[in-house]
């Protein structure tokens, strides 16, 4: 039987018994619920017009995140809280203080961007607690926002402004308590004209449904996935869902891993690995696509994807992560760089999803980089992705681990630039025969991001980088080969 989906929204309760499975959260708020506050701009998750906040339930509190409802599917709502501009209005009629601030700072012209600002805004305005944030907060909490009139100027102002201005409540028991009823104890499944959502709540129930339609589509943050229907028009049938699974959001240390569950958003597993790899990860964190795509995506997804351009693989592959199996026959464990067979496809036997990944912990001996080259600092797409993970007797490279993004048609080892470091001294000349081996590991493609011959010398200058930050004569200090830094 068909699950009706229900959410809470504006005060109260909705059911959703009549919309196609992949029918997006922007489209049932415009269409079916006549709220327009929320645009459509891009349908990608690219401009931000269409943000919005949806509120869950973890561990009993109520955590609330900033997303792009243009590529979230409906039936994701259930069980859940959604906000969006109209909510900002008080009881009295008055501007929430994020309104106010744009108001007041002339953050809007156009204004069909502002309602997205407004609910990026809102959700950092909830979480500073009336503390005034600092500048790289807002940078962050903006980065999935594209402005097409004002300028980020007087924006960056009301984000000041706001905490200024008299608070605003926000009932957040009577949210929890609305959520708590809302909660299933077993997996939901919505049908709507041949199309099937099935939403599992627990590892088991997840295994038997994905035995039970190996063929359904894998669904996690949407971020992918989204696209296919908003941009590619495909026809999704059988979906199976994997963000009601407990089991599948959980971060643990195990056995000199950091273990990282499959529906763990990107926001949540990279605060985890910082906390690890502070200045090895800190940047690649902030350049991850942007805010509301990491809370929505999920590393699991990321490597389930594999995608050539992905910005966690070369730095996972150099690492020596691993990826966690789970099918029917049970669980298997394999080095991330084998789960790669080719552009698109992996090791995966019938009936099998990822689990989860395993990252190595830090280990003193290890000199671990990793660098992206893009056009823009925030949400872009690499051209080149490079991670290093050496280790060094004194001057000797005992061991070299080198992966690179957007140079092959998956994710890939630089064998032959290894063998060419191994065992000799860490200096110019080994460097040089490094980087010339580079050529003939890789044979990248050109494309609208960047040239064949762009990658390739961008892909050994970032080797030169790496050398200049770790060779034994007065290695350079990070911050002195950052271009950003500089600015």
């Amino acid at each position: 039987m068909s699950t009706p989906i229900r959410f809470f929204y504006r005060g109260a309760v909705r059911e959703a018994g009549n919309v196609a499975p992949t029918q997006t959260v922007l489209q049932h708020l415009r269409e079916d619920l006549h709220c327009t506050g929320t645009k459509e701009g891009c349908a990608e998750g690219d401009c931000g017009a269409c943000t919005v906040v949806v509120g869950s339930l973890e561990d009993g509190e109520l955590k609330l995140k900033a997303v792009n409802s243009c590529i979230q599917f409906t039936p994701t709502l259930d069980g859940k809280a959604l906000f969006t501009v109209e909510d900002l209005q008080q009881a009295d009629g008055a501007l929430h203080p994020v309104q106010q601030a744009l108001v007041e700072c002339h953050g809007s012209q156009c204004g069909f961007c502002t309602p997205g600002f407004a609910m990026s805004l809102w959700a950092m305005y909830l979480k500073q607690e009336g503390q005034e944030p600092t500048r790289c907060q807002i940078d962050d909490a903006l980065s999935g926002n594209l402005c097409r009139c004002t300028g980020y100027r007087p924006i960056i102002d009301a984000a000041k402004r706001m905490t200024a201005l008299p608070p605003a409540s926000f009932e957040r028991a009577e949210v929890i308590e609305q959520l708590q009823a809302l909660q299933r104890e077993s997996g939901a499944v919505y049908s709507h004209a041949g199309q099937t959502f099935h939403a599992p709540r627990s590892l088991d129930e997840l295994v038997a449904a994905r035995a039970a339609h190996p063929q359904a589509v894998l669904l996690a943050g949407s971020t992918d996935v989204g696209l296919w229907v908003t941009k590619q028009m495909r026809e999704l049938n059988d979906i199976i869902y994997l963000g009601h699974v407990a089991e599948l959001k959980t971060v643990r240390e195990l056995d000199g891993f950091i273990e990282i569950g499959a529906g763990v958003s990107l926001e949540d597993a990279y605060a985890a690995l910082t906390r690890h790899y502070p200045r090895e990860l800190g940047q690649m964190r902030q350049r991850f696509a942007s805010l509301p795509i990491r809370n929505a995506g999920t590393l699991g997804g990321n490597v389930a994807n594999g995608s050539p351009i992905g910005d966690s693989m070369p730095w996972m592959i150099a690492l020596g992560s691993q990826v966690v199996l789970r099918g029917p026959q049970g669980e298997r464990t394999l080095a991330l760089e084998d789960f790669y067979l080719g552009y698109q496809l992996k090791d995966l036997q019938l009936g099998e999803f990822v689990q989860g990944v395993r990252v190595p912990l830090p280990r003193g001996d290890v000199a671990f980089r990793t660098y992206k080259l893009a056009k823009r600092f925030d949400q872009d797409i690499s051209a080149v992705c490079a991670a290093f993970a050496f280790t060094f007797e004194g001057e000797i490279v005992k061991d070299a681990r080198i992966a690179f993004g957007g140079m092959a048609a998956t994710p890939k080892r630089a064998a032959q630039a290894e063998q060419a470091l191994i065992g000799r001294a860490w200096n110019e000349d080994v460097l040089r025969e490094a980087m010339a081996a580079l050529a003939v590991d890789y044979a990248p493609l050109s494309d609208m991001r960047a040239s064949s011959s762009y990658r390739m010398q961008a892909a050994q200058n970032l080797l030169r980088r790496f050398w200049f930050e770790t060779r034994s004569d007065n290695p350079l200090p990070a911050d002195a080969l950052n271009a950003f830094a500089a600015a």
